[in-house]
């Protein structure tokens, strides 16, 4: 389940007023969500947890789902 938390920093970003995200949400279903969106929103989610997340990484992720897996495995 995608956190209020990650979905506010991916909305934010992408300057949308909301949008609704599930596991499987991929980049490519949502508005605005381009490449140079994307390394955007990967620093803003590094900026609002704290976190460094490596380029292997991000390469992996195939959707939202596993972003907020990652970040909350970063966490722990």
């Amino acid at each position: 389940m995608i956190s209020e938390k990650l979905k506010g920093v991916i909305l934010k970003e992408l300057k949308l007023d909301d949008f609704y995200f599930q596991d499987s949400t991929t980049a490519s279903m949502v508005p605005g969500w381009d490449s140079l969106n994307h390394a955007k929103i990967i620093m803003a989610v590094e900026e609002a947890y704290g976190i460094r997340l490596r380029t292997l990484e991000i390469i992996r992720l195939k959707n939202v789902g596993e972003l907020q897996k990652l970040v909350d495995n970063k966490l722990k």
